[in-house]
């Protein structure tokens, strides 16, 4: 029998929202507190690779994605005047009737998660957050922001990059860096010959575009940036849209030229932030982006997050001692998320600094020969 009876998410974005379901499969009592009171995710498209449908399979959720989003086989890897380098096999690993990779809207993958957290029956309270967290010998007392108090088996602070609950906890916890790149995304018309993901390697830029429905794709490009700064809006569309003409020879010409106001551009800057174990203390645990932040180089950041609340499910059901369980959550987790944010990091370096493209493709090679083991 598990130790934990009542957990509190603080958070509700992809990892909190995952381990309110996983959660709820194992019969937990759950609050779920979001501060956003409209429950948005902000942003264009997000890539899932074979691991992250697989773990969407696990949290039941795998049917809407792939009825929603777009699936496919395969990744082309081109030069920036559009030759063909390699095309890459992505292992079917969510099962052999499911393609081997995806992508989907942002927003409507937040809403087939958000279904899903309120139908497992979790407690979701919106524009709520915490003020206080005191942990107890047997518990967690909790004071909210709208007045109202609480008292849990466990807390889990999923707010992300700029954790509230991080510092809470551990005030002298890392920071996020920035890492000299910032990433360009923005959403087009998908032309009828782009059958799944592509990517194409520039000078200094790498460009690229997935399929995220029947009509629509995801553009996403990442480039230098010696300072962290924030583009004003109305600059995104002729920003990006001078950065795409070095690929002006490629498939991604049409693409260019079908971007407008109304597609969505969004640039962020990358930070990258890996919090030394453990992740927790006294029944309070940090997952997701406000533990290990990645870069998107292996387009893995979501799906880790999202692994963390099915592993965090299956240790607490798993062990009747709370120390056991988190014991084991570390012990499962902290290679793997490793993995992926320090090789995320290095790949940007590499980008950054013309570095050699044989460690470039060897580093993505073994990253994803790791990823596709069992979490």
């Amino acid at each position: 029998m598990s130790a934990v009876r009542g957990v509190l998410i603080i958070g509700g974005g992809f990892s909190g929202m995952a381990a309110a379901i996983a959660l709820r499969q194992r019969g937990m009592a759950v609050d779920l507190v979001e501060i956003d009171p409209r429950w948005r995710s902000y942003g264009a498209g997000i890539s899932l690779s074979g691991p992250t449908l697989r773990a969407f399979r696990q949290l039941g959720v795998l049917p809407q994605v792939v009825s929603l989003g777009y699936c496919a086989d395969g990744c082309d890897l081109l030069t920036a005047d559009g030759r063909l380098l390699a095309s890459i096999p992505t292992p079917r690993m969510a099962g052999p009737e499911f393609p081997g990779g995806g992508g989907i809207m942002r927003p409507v993958l937040a809403k087939i998660m958000a279904d899903s957290t309120l139908a497992a029956g979790a407690q979701v309270r919106l524009g709520c957050t915490f003020e206080l967290i005191t942990p107890q010998s047997e518990s967690v007392a909790v004071a909210f922001s709208d007045g109202t108090q609480g008292r849990y088996d466990l807390v889990i602070g999923a707010d992300g990059l700029n954790s509230k609950v991080r510092e809470s906890i551990f005030p002298k916890a890392p920071r996020p860096n920035f890492t000299g790149q910032g990433v360009w995304r923005a959403t087009a018309p998908r032309p009828a010959t782009i059958q799944r993901p592509m990517m194409c390697m520039g000078r200094r830029l790498k460009a690229g575009v997935n399929p995220v429905s029947q009509t629509e794709l995801y553009l996403f490009l990442t480039e230098d940036r010696p300072v962290n700064e924030i583009v004003p809006q109305e600059q995104l569309l002729p920003q990006l849209s001078a950065l795409l003409v070095e690929f002006a020879a490629s498939p991604l010409a049409e693409i260019r030229a079908a971007l407008s106001a109304s597609s969505r551009i969004v640039y962020r800057p990358l930070e990258g932030l890996l919090v030394p174990m453990p992740w927790g203390r006294d029944r309070v645990l940090l997952i997701g982006d406000a533990v290990h932040a990645t870069t998107p180089h292996l387009a893995s950041g979501a799906g880790i997050g999202i692994e963390d609340g099915l592993v965090l499910a299956e240790v607490l059901g798993a062990h009747s001692n709370l120390d056991a369980a988190l014991e084991a959550f570390h012990e499962r987790r902290w290679e793997r998320c490793r993995l992926v944010v320090e090789n995320s990091l290095r790949l940007g370096e590499i980008e950054r600094t013309g570095g050699s493209q044989e460690e470039h493709f060897d580093i993505m090679r073994r990253s994803m020969m790791a990823l596709a083991a069992p979490i």
